[in-house]
């Protein structure tokens, strides 16, 4: 009498089809995984090229050792199935919610660079390996014969692309737009466990043992005894500081509209970015760079229209529109955002109220405008592609020949950082004409406004009071921008340019919030 496992028959057509099916499940989270790390991590870290970087780096080579070590173990598996292996997949996977917040702290001193891989490494890597030997463990199963090696290894690899496939566009197309991030996840590792019973309870009758069912059960008692904590993990916790009005997760960023009540200040924030801000009480806006934009039109006579690109909370259109009498287009590329600045902070249309992506809206825009208004910023940085002289030469054929582009960019104004210098060259590309003001003067970290246009723009005239003469000349800032680049669709190395920036703003609101607002 032998104490050995009874060796598995030859796999069946229906036990193949079974198999196929796994492979693509485990594909599917596969990209569900890869591409939700990116909204857990965005609130802290940004939405910069570092981030998806790490993500993808961190996903292959999950992949490359899941791969390896998946074939190695399905060689040698006696008492080990594949079972187990989904259920030790499906419980990393449902702990990435309840340990992303500590994490993401522990990695803060790493910087943006250093804590995003890292982070990126613990959260993601765990759960990716184990999916990664399904592939292995699936055609160790499959092959009966070693002639038919090639055609089986070939099916199982393309049928898991096929899951990646269906799991990218079912994410992006219909969950993602109604179901928060963590919610997904869960409801990821809850259908692997499903998947790992199903596939332990196969595996028992097939080696008639429960020496593979057992593990799986256990990973998935434990999983569910803690899924409470996992859903609590993300929840905020009352504060006194502040009140949270508004939160939606969008396919862009956290957004938040948040009262400080005792600073009379109610925020507009994405992810770690603040957007807009206004009086609690009044309505006004209190972003000081907007008072410099808001004296634009007097530089120019009869302007009568004009393009926001970036809508935040709405403040300049309204400016615009009461002082001045201009009509006013703005883009938006968040639903969210949009909605925000129409429920919190008044913003009434007074043009067209475009949703959409600047590229691709700013070349189906038609007309001339008087002024254009370029403030985009969210996920710690700014949007790079729409500061390229591609960009830069849309946004001038939509100008009046007297009309004026503004763009709004935050950064320091000293040390050997060269992203103003960089900024400034390349508007000189497309712009014969250019002035840049600071907005709060003295301050190394600061919204720096830059004017370009085709004709020079002259802040001592008549439409302009004495006072307000004074003040923008005290905020004229020079640059030489001689050490810049130019910034190209094809050479945009402006995120790189602005990683002490984007670490700077990112502690800017968590000092003032904390870091449990934007670490979930």
């Amino acid at each position: 009498m032998t104490n050995e496992i009874a060796q598995p028959a030859p796999i069946s057509p229906f036990g193949r089809l079974g198999l196929l099916m796994t492979v693509l499940i485990s594909g599917a989270s596969v990209m569900v995984i890869e591409l939700l790390g990116t909204r857990l991590i965005a609130p802290f870290y940004g939405t910069s090229l570092y981030v998806w970087s790490s993500l993808i780096s961190v996903t292959m080579v999950a992949l490359t050792l899941g791969y390896f070590i998946g074939g190695r173990w399905s060689d040698s598996a006696k008492r080990t199935g594949l079972s187990f292996i989904i259920a030790l997949a499906a419980f990393l996977t449902l702990m990435i919610p309840w340990l992303t917040r500590p994490v993401l702290l522990a990695t803060d001193s790493l910087g943006l660079r250093g804590g995003a891989f890292v982070s990126a490494l613990i959260l993601f890597l765990p759960s990716l390996m184990m999916l990664g030997m399904v592939s292995p463990f699936a055609i160790k199963l499959s092959t009966s014969q070693i002639n038919n090696i090639g055609n089986t290894s070939g099916t199982i690899y393309a049928v898991s692309t096929l899951g990646s496939v269906i799991g990218t566009l079912i994410l992006g197309l219909f969950l993602f737009p109604l179901v928060g991030s963590r919610e997904i996840l869960i409801a990821t590792g809850l259908l692997l466990f499903a998947l790992a019973l199903v596939i332990g309870w196969i595996e028992r009758k097939q080696l008639q043992s429960t020496a593979t069912l057992i593990p799986s059960v256990l990973l998935v008692v434990i999983g569910l005894a803690l899924l409470p904590n996992v859903v609590k993990a993300g929840q905020i916790r009352p504060n006194e500081k502040f009140n949270v009005r508004f939160e939606q997760e969008s396919l862009y960023g956290w957004v938040r509209v948040i009262d400080v009540a005792a600073r009379d200040l109610r925020l507009l924030t994405s992810d770690g970015s603040a957007i807009g801000a206004s009086s609690i009480k009044r309505g006004e806006s209190q972003l000081s760079y907007q008072d410099i934009v808001g004296l634009i039109p007097a530089l120019r006579p009869q302007m009568t229209k004009a393009l926001i690109v970036g809508l935040g909370a709405g403040h300049m259109a309204k400016v615009l529109n009461e002082r001045y009498g201009i009509i006013v287009d703005t883009l938006e590329i968040d639903p969210a955002v949009a909605q925000a600045a129409v429920d919190y902070f008044d913003f009434k249309p007074t043009g067209k109220a475009i949703v959409g992506d600047a590229r691709y809206e700013i070349r189906h825009l038609t007309g001339q405008y008087d002024l254009i208004i370029h403030d985009c910023f969210t996920g710690g940085s700014e949007p790079a592609h729409l500061l390229t002289v591609e960009t830069l030469q849309q946004l001038r054929g939509l100008l009046s020949e007297q009309g004026i582009l503004a763009v709004n960019f935050v950064a320091f104004s000293e040390g050997k950082n060269s992203a103003l210098n960089t900024v400034s060259k390349t508007l000189a590309q497309v712009f014969p004409q250019q002035t840049t003001f600071i907005s709060e003067p003295n301050k190394d970290f600061n919204d720096f406004i830059f004017l370009a246009s085709a004709q020079p723009v002259d802040i001592h005239n008549e439409r302009l009071k004495i006072e307000q003469q004074a003040w923008l000349q005290n905020r004229l800032f020079p640059i030489d921008n001689q050490n810049g680049v130019i910034l190209t669709d094809n050479f945009n190395p402006l995120e790189h340019l602005q990683i002490a920036k984007a670490e700077k703003y990112r502690h800017f609101l968590i000092d003032m919030f904390g870091e449990e607002l934007f670490v979930r």
